[in-house]
């Protein structure tokens, strides 16, 4: 089992593939969704990292995917671009997922 890299940054994805992660670069919604899509169904992706600049893109799929699929994994990362704190996003996705404020 693998991670997979959904990238809106090329430099992302050259420092993912340089530590054996393969993945895509896109930038359009349509492009993330088919991405996404195609990343779900590999049986060999455990878990698919998703910069938060494409996470916020398509937010409602990836609410859905998580919440009626027990694998893979989506987990969102920053980028060296990013905009919000790390901590910021790890506290919304437990509010989120269980409904607890941290």
């Amino acid at each position: 089992m693998k991670f997979y890299l959904i990238s809106d940054n090329i430099d992302t994805l050259t420092g993912m593939r340089l530590a054996g992660i393969e993945g895509v670069c896109v930038h359009q919604k349509k492009h993330v969704l088919a991405a996404l899509d195609e990343a779900m169904e590999r049986e060999d992706v455990a878990v698919i990292l998703m910069t938060e600049k494409l996470i916020d893109l398509v937010e409602d799929t990836v609410n859905l995917y998580k919440q009626t699929r027990k694998t893979p994994l989506i987990s969102e990362i920053p980028d060296r671009h990013a905009e919000s704190d790390v901590t910021a996003s790890i506290s919304r996705y437990v509010r989120e997922a269980i409904g607890i404020e941290l």
